[in-house]
Formats: structure tokens, sequence, C-alpha cells
């Protein structure tokens, strides 16, 4: 009963064989089951098996192994309490010191493109989250390790004082904790979601989140800040050359690449605090760059100064030498990759080059299942907006029919408008964004900014609203600038006034039946 006893039973084998060779050489017996003992007896390591301390077999394809009273009074067992350390010998039941066990790797096995609902469940683990808890729970008598990188830590302090100190039993205690509980949200969430579907939301929603990056500061200086993703998850970017992201950056850095995520053809969207400032798309990606890049009138980088860059294709050099041109400067570039020689192209170039932040972001990247927006005290919770344009549903209420041409400019100027914020106007030309009005307190001002920006190149382009138009001065003024279509969602009390006045003004209007406000 004096020989001090460590349970270990680990889906990730990393660093075992050292941690099990040293816990026997400080007296140690190890107690073991299943792949963990198979794996040890195979380094020449002595274990007992949890079935000979327990008199049972695994059971159930391996389903039940610890799951037993002698293994778990010798975990809950209180030194301290002189009735426990009766019953434990009346039961012949030794202690157990030290419990090293990491789970069956369920979040990594639903992240997994095509994984069954077979696959999710026999990645939930059962007796290692009892296990943790258990030995987390009597953390003044056991020290419960669940990751490979607290092996060597525990190893130095039982070398030095004999045993694992109370203060780092409380630590350990408290990473099980967090770690049980990050586990058993990932299954809640991977079970409601399926049985939720479609558009219907959880009645309870539980978050788990681990700090990705620690950030200088938030919006502003005296804000404190980070980056935090889903436990489990992998941060979705990864930057390659520059200073620190800052937490304004990855907010534009997320508007950014929602935007140019719309799009198939080679392109680019030049996003302004959260806002596109420059969109074009084009056959190849320079050319991309250039259109976006002259969006505002005069095409000077007015809006765009400072702003982020992303791309729908990996930043080739051609497209580098444009972005560093005299009279840029821009705070991201963010692209699925970037080819060899681009990152040199900016380290070369004196000033903000050196300092531009280049971010590879991930193909497979996307938006959350949910949306979440702190309000009130509270939590604002909805489906992201993935509404896709179906031009079969077009209803086509005045002016002449569209050519192909100015249907391609509607179609891509509804979908930038759906990134900017409310009220929102997008002008667009050629598949470049030409003018926009955005988050102002009424639609007609938003119609007059954009108007404003796209000056002259307005006559022959298109409009697009996120919602619809509740005066007909709306179309007034932009007949003024010579818009030729208009696309909006309809749905106005005053929907006749303002298709009426569109077909006085021979304006081509389309309505899709969907606004796409952003508050």
């Amino acid at each position: 009963m004096n020989k001090k006893r460590a349970l270990i039973s680990v889906y990730d084998k990393t660093g075992l064989e050292k941690f099990a060779r040293e816990l026997v050489s400080l007296g140690y017996e190890i107690v073991s089951s299943g792949g963990t003992a198979g794996h040890l007896r195979e380094k020449g390591i002595h274990v007992v098996d949890v079935s000979d301390v327990t008199g049972f077999p695994e059971m159930l394809d391996g389903r039940v192994k610890t799951l037993h009273p002698r293994i778990h009074a010798g975990i809950l067992a209180c030194r301290h309490i002189p009735a426990h350390m009766e019953k434990l010998k009346q039961n012949d039941i030794a202690p157990i010191d030290l419990v090293a066990v990491n789970l069956y790797p369920f979040e990594q096995t639903v992240a997994k493109p095509g994984v069954t609902e077979e696959q999710a469940i026999e990645n939930i683990d059962i007796g290692g989250p009892s296990l943790i808890r258990a030995a987390a729970k009597n953390y003044q008598a056991v020290a419960v390790l669940t990751t490979p990188e607290q092996y060597q830590p525990v190893l130095d302090e039982i070398k030095q004082y004999k045993e694992v100190s109370l203060e780092t039993k409380k630590k350990l205690a408290v990473l099980a904790f967090e770690l049980t509980g990050r586990y058993d949200v990932a299954i809640n969430n991977y079970f409601s979601e399926r049985i939720a579907g479609g558009q219907e939301l959880p009645v309870g929603i539980n978050i788990s989140l681990d700090k990705a990056i620690g950030l200088r500061y938030g919006e502003n200086p005296h804000q404190n800040a980070g980056f935090y993703i889903p436990s489990g998850a992998k941060i979705p970017f990864e930057q390659i050359h520059g200073k620190e992201i800052s937490y304004n950056n990855i907010l534009d850095l997320s508007a950014a690449w929602e935007l140019i995520q719309e799009f198939k053809k080679p392109s680019c969207a030049i996003i302004k605090h959260t806002n596109p400032c420059g969109c074009a798309t084009a056959g190849i990606l320079v050319k991309a760059y250039v259109l976006a890049s002259q969006g505002e009138l005069p095409p000077e980088p007015i809006s765009r100064f400072g702003g982020i860059i992303s791309f729908n294709r990996p930043l080739d050099t051609e497209t580098a030498m444009q972005i560093v041109a005299p009279g840029s400067f821009y705070e991201v570039i963010a692209a699925p990759d970037f080819d060899p020689g681009v990152k040199d192209i900016f380290s070369g170039r004196k000033g903000w080059g050196q300092n531009v932040r280049l971010v590879k972001v991930d193909r497979e990247a996307v938006r959350p299942g949910r949306i979440l927006r702190s309000a009130a005290g509270g939590y604002l919770v909805q489906r992201p907006d993935e509404m896709v344009l179906d031009e079969k549903i077009l209803q086509h209420v005045s002016g002449p029919a569209p050519t192909e041409d100015l249907m391609a400019d509607l179609v891509f100027a509804y979908r930038v408008v759906k990134h900017l914020k409310s009220n929102a106007i997008a002008m667009a030309k050629d598949q470049q964004l030409i003018g926009a009005g955005a988050g102002q307190m009424n639609r007609l001002t938003s119609v007059r900014l954009a108007l404003r920006q796209a000056g002259d190149r307005a006559i022959g382009a298109v409009l697009a609203s996120d919602g619809f138009f509740p005066f007909y001065d709306n179309i007034e003024e932009a007949a003024t600038g010579g818009i030729a279509a208009i696309i909006q969602p309809g749905g106005s009390v005053k929907d006749a006034e303002v298709i009426q006045k569109a077909k006085e003004l021979n304006i081509t209007m389309l309505l899709t039946g969907h606004r796409h406000f952003r508050h």
C-alpha cells in the first residue's frame, strides 16, 4: 500500500515511454489498459493491467475498462479521512496518486469531411473524462495530467520534492476541468447542430473557446483584447510576414475573406473598417487588383489607404509589384497562398512593405454555423447570411430587359452590397465597384454618397440596394447620375410608386425578394 501508483490511459502517446519509464524509476507502479498497456510493454516497461486490479476483463469492445469501484475508489479516497482509508484497506484497494489521461479525438474526428455519426459516437470518450474528473475532484491527493507537455514538469517536481506539490496539483486540476468542459461542449454542439438542422436554433448554446492570439489591445489602445477560437479548432489563417496582427486587422480580414468568397473568377476586395471600398473581378488577378484599387474617383488611395486586400487566388509577383507601387499603403494582404518571391517583394519595399501583414487564409475556412453578438447584457444569435442570389426568381418590373453584361454587373453589385453596412448602396460597372454608400441613417444619403464616388462613371452603371426603397426619390436621384439598372429586394409599402418612377425614367429594375441588412 506504500508504493505510489499511477494510472495511465492515453490516446496520444507522445512522450509516453520516457514519462512512464521515469515514473517507474521514481518508485511508481504503472496501472494501464488496452493500447496504452500494450505500448508500454513493447517498450519493456512493467505494467499492471486494469483488469487485474478490477477482477473484470475489458468489455464491449473496450467501451468498459476503467469504470469500476476498485479504480475510482483508489482515486477518490480522501487521504485525510480515516474512514476512507479504512475502506480501501478492507477492500484491498490501493490508492492511486497520479492519473495521466488524454481523450479520444472527438473534435478532430467530427471536423473531417464526410465523418459519419457512427464514427463520431465511437470517438466519444467515457472512461477518460470520468478518470480526469475524479482525479481533479481529489486534487489534494491526486495529480491529474491531461497533456504530454505536463509530463516533464511533474517529473522534475517529483525528483526534487519526492511528490507533486499541492499548488501544482490544483493548477493541473483546473486545466483538467477545462478540458472535460470543452470536450462536453464539443459533443453537445455536434449533436445539437445535427438535431436542430436547417435554420432552427437550439434551446441552449454552450461555447468553449481557447485563446489563439494574444493581442496588444482592442479597437483602442486602452482596451484589452485577444483572439479566441473554438476549442480543438485551428486558426484559419497563418501570418507569414509583417508586424503583429491587431484586433482591427482581424475584423477587417474576416470581412474581406467573406466578400472575396462570393466570386469564382479572379477577384480582389479592398476593405476599410469592415466595408468594401474597392472590389473587382477580371480574367487575371493583377487586373482585378488594378480595377479594385481604382474604384474611387479620382483613382487615388483615399479610402483604401491603410486598408486590407483580399484575393481568391494565390498572390503572384506581377500583382505584388502593382501593390507596392508608390503612393499605396496597406495593413494586411490576404490570399489562399503566395507565390515564391512575393514575400521578398514586400520585404524589399522600404516602409510599409516591410511591416505589412501577409496572411495565408485556409481555403476551407468557413463561416460558423451561428453568429453571436453581445447586446443588452446577453447575446444575439443568428444563422449567417448565406443566401445565394437565384437569377431564376428575379422579378423584372421595369425598363428594358438587362443584357448579359448588365446582368453580370447587377449580380456583382448585389454580392458586394451584402457586405456593406446598412443602409447600403453599391454601384458597379464592368464588374468593378465604382461607388458605395454605407452605414447611413437614410438610404437617400447612401445613394448620393455612391454617386459622388462614381462621378461620370455612373452613366450606364448599375445600382444594388441591400434593402427596399421607402420612397421613389432614391430612383430619381439614381437617374440624375445616369444609373441604367437597379437591383433591390422590394417589399416596401411604396413599391408601386417606386416601380412606377423607374418605368417613367426607363430604368431597368429587378426585385430579389430578399434583403441583406448588416448592422
